[in-house]
């Protein structure tokens, strides 16, 4: 990937930006698009609402289960 190096007034407006922005040339052409990264050290994963003993009983379960191409073969049908 190619490395530009900005000077510290431009870095700086980057660093403060919570959301995506287009960078324009000075007559307002489009050149790309900045992302920020996310610092994600404050968040926690999400993990499923569900227990242990519901996984295994859902595992055990005799109910009859369909596959993918099951299903969307009878979505065609309908």
């Amino acid at each position: 990937m190619t490395q530009i190096m900005l000077d510290a007034a431009v870095a700086r407006k980057l660093l403060d930006l919570q959301k995506e922005a287009e960078l324009c040339d000075p007559s307002g052409k489009v050149l790309g698009r900045f992302v920020p990264l996310i610092d994600l050290s404050e968040w926690e994963p999400l993990t499923p609402d569900i227990s242990e003993e519901e996984l295994k009983r859902r595992m055990n379960s005799k109910e009859r289960r369909y596959t993918t191409e099951e299903v969307l073969k009878y979505l065609e049908k309908l």
